[in-house]
């Protein structure tokens, strides 16, 4: 796969008892489909992973790659605590149907840098995969970071790296040293337009859920050598980023995709609603994006 344009982070729709809610995620998928994205990171953070059990990732899984049917690529999001367990769901993830999956280094075990070598080679060794690198410290809590990179950069299945440190110079470090062998996509939202200009082939992008035409028009913009419209585009999402950022990140991209017309679901606990208050302000925030 070659990872390019705009791939939402798929949320996952849960009904009020907190079961999935499938009718719901078809008619987020469709929306999106007929907004112009490029493909979908399915079980990433916005995706909820970590509150499901291997079952009911599994149906989240085979339902997307049944209800997309082909029309856009698509990438499974397969983290867990342990190796074994990674390997366990990358495993499913292949039976289904999905031929690339994003990886971040395992959450709470701290693994060291050469913890994490042995892990991703393990996983490579273990079901004929590619494989998205995701550096996310923030909720992984250690950097895949440019010697893990370095390992991997002549390995023709490891594709692309989803740079979520929030750090623009990482970035620049990542295209100035791998460019041509691990694609940079980007992961820091509010930074989207920056990361396209040091190299960046994608965006794998939460926002996308509620706001995919504002984000599909940036990035064609971009591709087009219109550097000025796609820089406009950014700069009326910024409201919109910074309230996402503020708190409750999963939760208003759901309230998001409600505004955009499509139903959002409930979070999982302990994720819990949003206030009235901070309905106010993302749907002040969102509307400046529609105005657009």
């Amino acid at each position: 796969m070659k990872l390019k344009g705009i791939l939402p982070a798929l949320i996952t729709p849960f009904d009020k008892d907190e079961n999935i809610d499938f009718d719901a995620l078809a008619k987020i998928i469709e929306k999106q489909l007929a907004d112009g994205v490029h493909g979908f990171a399915v079980l990433g953070t916005s995706g909820e992973y970590y509150a499901m059990n291997h079952e009911e990732r599994a149906q989240v899984l085979k339902f997307v790659k049944e209800q997309v049917n082909g029309r856009v690529p698509l990438i499974a999001g397969t983290n867990a605590p342990s190796t074994r367990e990674v390997i366990e769901l990358t495993k499913t993830a292949k039976e289904i149907g999905y031929d690339t999956v994003l990886l971040s280094a395992p959450f709470y075990a701290l693994p060291s840098n050469e913890e994490l070598i042995a892990h991703f080679h393990k996983v490579l060794d273990a079901v004929d995969v590619e494989l998205v690198l995701y550096n996310y410290p923030i909720r992984s809590g250690v950097d895949v970071g440019l010697e893990i990179m370095e390992e991997f950069k002549d390995n023709e299945r490891v594709i692309a790296i989803k740079e979520s440190s929030g750090s623009l110079l990482r970035a620049l470090d990542i295209n100035a040293r791998f460019s041509g062998k691990i694609d940079l996509s980007c992961g820091s939202d509010d930074q989207a337009l920056d990361f396209f200009l040091w190299g960046a082939t994608s965006w794998i992008c939460g926002p996308a859920n509620f706001l995919a035409p504002q984000v599909v028009r940036f990035y064609n913009a971009f591709e087009a050598g219109d550097i000025l419209e796609a820089k406009r585009i950014i700069e009326g999402l910024f409201p919109v980023m910074a309230c996402l950022e503020e708190s409750k990140f999963i939760q208003k991209l759901k309230y998001g995709a409600e505004l955009a017309g499509v139903p959002g679901g409930e979070c999982r606990a302990p994720l819990l609603p949003l206030t009235d208050a901070e309905k106010a302000d993302m749907r002040a925030a969102f509307a400046i994006a529609q105005a657009i």
